[in-house]
């Protein structure tokens, strides 16, 4: 692929997402119905604030989520080519082991992974 073309894909798409942006500002929402707005989420009325705070508990399990699925993203294809990568693809998938072993041993021991 030339750079002029990669230039050229890259200024098509900041025109079109600017020209979306700057579009949908002028264009006003078409109805101003206080149904629209009403939770739909179970149908029931919320009591006192919506707005609540989480605990930190919540974000470190999705954040060890993240961490585990890019782990199955980077596994996924040294497994497909594992028997053309030798002995050094397979040392260094376990050096990779080591660094997650070692960061979840990490919270372990700072108890980060208990649930209260």
């Amino acid at each position: 692929m030339e750079s002029s073309s990669l230039l050229l894909f890259f200024l098509a798409a900041i025109t079109l997402v600017g020209a979306a942006m700057v579009f949908s500002s002028y264009i006003p929402p078409t109805s101003t119905n206080a149904v629209k707005f009403e939770p739909y989420e179970c149908g029931i009325e919320t009591i006192g604030d919506t707005w609540l705070q989480y605990t930190v508990g919540y974000y470190l399990f999705a954040i060890l989520f993240l961490i585990f699925d890019v782990e199955t993203i980077f596994l996924f294809p040294w497994a497909v080519v594992m028997r053309s990568a030798g002995m050094t693809g397979f040392i260094e998938i376990l050096i990779f082991f080591a660094i997650l072993g070692l960061g979840l041993f990490y919270g372990w021991k700072k108890h980060a992974l208990r649930w209260e």
